[in-house]
């Protein structure tokens, strides 16, 4: 096993395009997985929610729930039960699952009903594949390349959710956080700055969080409307544990204008009614991203740009 792992790192290592073609492919069987992930996860939350709040009214003279509570016994979670098409119910096979081709094989409609099958599905594979070979392009062959390739999956799935339901889920944001505080331990590389010293990711978790809760609270007490939710908060503190508290300005500056243009385009293009919440977590997260990739430089140039030393 070790021969087999010491030869392909040295093929990696002599030969790039090999080892970016293979994070390529990887990236498009995770962007699939991510397909069911931004799915599932939301029906799962609302599941527990509903399980969670029939315990707690079970005796009591409540209305009934708006939706039915799982069969007992049956199971839903990220492995079971088997993908299958929402409109036929026709299982789906392993040949009709080949991320993107499938999809153009099928011509984008269902092999049994052709219901139409959402263009979502490969983009989010295609995305993935994408910004997974950006990533390893950038760093290489070397360990700390997983963790970064974990930070960006993790923010493609969160994005697909919040964008799906406006909710960025604990149960992923709290664990990125996390995962970047003890991350930060390992101690930082001078070549890249990845990870961040500890003393940096700490305050950046705090102050991430802290920051977006001020705001959230302000806006709260001068408008008396919630300009943003709990998930926002969680989102950013991860995002301060991963890349420390000097890029919370640059991440913040990049999500609100990214945020602002497609808000704005928006209620042009569509009329889109201004009291209909826009989910805020995709933004961060791209903003996050684009921190990972090039924070340095993007700083640096600003400092230049700006005189400053």
């Amino acid at each position: 096993m070790d021969d087999v792992v010491s030869t392909l790192d040295g093929l990696f290592q002599s030969l790039p395009i090999v080892w970016i073609g293979f994070i390529f492919v990887l990236g498009l069987l995770i962007g699939s997985f991510l397909n069911v992930v931004i799915h599932r996860v939301p029906i799962m939350l609302d599941r527990e929610w509903k399980s969670q709040a029939r315990e707690i009214l079970s005796g009591q003279d409540a209305p009934a729930l708006s939706t039915p509570a799982a069969a007992p016994g049956e199971r839903y979670n990220l492995i079971v039960p088997r993908s299958a098409c929402p409109k036929c119910s026709a299982p789906i096979s392993a040949w009709q699952n080949i991320p993107v081709i499938s999809w153009l094989v099928l011509r984008g409609k269902c092999a049994n009903c052709a219901a139409p099958i959402s263009i979502r599905y490969p983009i989010i594979e295609l995305t993935t594949a994408l910004l997974s070979s950006a990533v390893a392009w950038k760093f290489g062959v070397h360990w700390y390349t997983a963790a970064a390739l974990f930070f960006t999956w993790m923010l493609i799935a969160m994005s697909g959710i919040d964008f799906d339901t406006t909710l960025l889920p604990d149960n992923m944001t709290l664990p990125l956080m996390w995962v970047g505080l003890l991350f930060s331990i390992v101690g930082t590389d001078p070549a890249i700055g990845l990870p961040v010293d500890m003393k940096s990711s700490i305050i950046g978790a705090v102050a991430g969080y802290l920051s977006l809760w001020s705001v959230y609270h302000l806006f709260k007490l001068l408008t008396g409307k919630e300009g943003m939710g709990y998930g926002d908060f969680k989102l950013f503190a991860a995002l301060g544990a991963w890349l420390c508290w000097q890029s919370l300005p640059l991440i913040i500056l990049l999500s609100a204008f990214t945020g602002a243009v497609v808000g704005i385009t928006l209620i042009l293009a569509r009329g889109r009614d201004r009291n209909i919440p826009i989910p805020f977590g995709p933004y961060l997260a791209a903003a996050g991203w684009i921190a990972l990739m090039w924070g340095n430089e993007l700083i640096a140039s600003y400092l230049r740009m700006s005189g400053m030393r």
